[in-house]
């Protein structure tokens, strides 16, 4: 018992100094050091002075002599360090929402605002591209694009998040607008920020369309179509239903493993639901809560579903990558990460 008591006093040392120096360096707030203090200050008395907690000890009826009183103890800082983690959480979860609101609004900013000026005036889709370095092919995937589908002006928006290739200058250049991110964030936080400039370009219909060419843009029609007719408020463009050139074995039973796991959970079929080409009304997009950065693909379905909006899928063509480097991980990385999205969209 002597050597914990002085494993104690040496550890409580430790923590007050550490507190002490990283104060100094401020890299620590005042507060983090008052507790620090404190929690210093009580392991301290327990080891030199147990007895001072006696009164407290002798409330729940722990005794001395049975272990009662260290396991007393012992809950005591299982309960402060629970706390303390709560704590540091709720810090890193509002820094986490402050920093992902200020790279959303900087990229916003960035937008091609005096190009969106000369618009023609009339109903819009805006189609929405998430890119990573993909100057190789977005251009392409913008000249396929329809002018005009059932009188709505199709406008082409890439949201450039960081690239290194001049992606957003290739959009430009093959008749697009882009939004560039100051930091690499993912394809999540990319079409955020793309969805925000289409409410603000006045869309009718939001399209997001993978920028690397393995969907086809003369599809959009299609896709569109449930929309416009006013048979669906979100469409899902399935490969299942249309065709496909697979890439993977281990990627292609991903895809029908967790379409299969949120038809499960949310009541209604699908069949693709790690599609990146699907179109969404405008008020519906609206009532969407969005917030994943990353393997982001089922999260708007997941989230029309929860919001009852009408959801309907329709055939479309997914090609391989027509060029350039997939940016996803490994197969097995990716199902685990995107099995998490998943379920924290359905959780929320």
């Amino acid at each position: 018992m002597i050597a914990l008591r002085i494993l104690g006093v040496v550890l409580a040392a430790g923590l007050f100094l550490g507190a002490i120096t990283r104060y100094r360096k401020r890299q620590v707030s005042r507060l983090t050091l008052i507790i620090s203090t404190a929690i210093t200050v009580v392991v301290v008395m327990l080891a030199l002075a147990p007895s001072l907690f006696n009164p407290l000890f002798e409330t729940f009826n722990f005794q001395p002599g049975t272990g009662g009183r260290l396991t007393a103890v012992l809950l005591f800082a299982v309960l402060v360090l629970f706390a303390l983690v709560i704590r540091s959480q709720s810090y890193t979860d509002v820094n986490e929402r402050s920093i992902r609101l200020l790279v959303e609004a900087l990229a916003v900013e960035r937008f091609d605002w005096n190009e969106a000026a000369k618009l023609p005036e009339g109903r819009r889709i805006v189609v929405v591209s998430p890119a990573h370095n993909e100057a190789e092919n977005v251009g392409e995937v913008i000249h396929a694009m329809p002018k005009e589908i059932d009188g709505h002006h199709v406008v082409p928006v890439v949201i450039d998040d960081c690239s290194d290739d001049g992606t957003a200058d290739a959009a430009r250049a093959a008749g697009g607008m882009a939004a560039s991110l100051p930091i690499r964030r993912g394809g999540g936080l990319a079409l955020r920020v793309g969805y925000d400039i289409a409410m603000k370009l006045g869309a009718d219909i939001v399209v997001s369309i993978d920028a690397d060419g393995q969907h086809l843009p003369e599809e959009l029609p299609v896709l569109v179509k449930p929309i416009i007719d006013g048979e669906a408020d979100h469409v899902n463009g399935s490969r299942m239903l249309g065709a496909f050139e697979k890439e993977s074995t281990i990627r292609h039973m991903g895809v029908h493993f967790f379409s299969w796991l949120v038809t499960i959970l949310t009541g209604q079929r699908v069949t693709d639901i790690s599609s990146g080409y699907r179109a969404t009304r405008a008020e519906t997009l609206r009532q969407l809560v969005l917030v994943q950065d990353q393997f982001w693909t089922s999260e708007v379905t997941i989230e029309a579903l929860r919001r009852k909006a009408r959801v309907k899928e329709v055939p479309v063509t997914f090609l391989t990558r027509r060029g350039g480097v997939s940016k996803k991980p490994k197969s097995l990385r990716y199902g685990w990460h995107f099995s998490k999205a998943i379920a924290k969209t359905w959780l929320r």
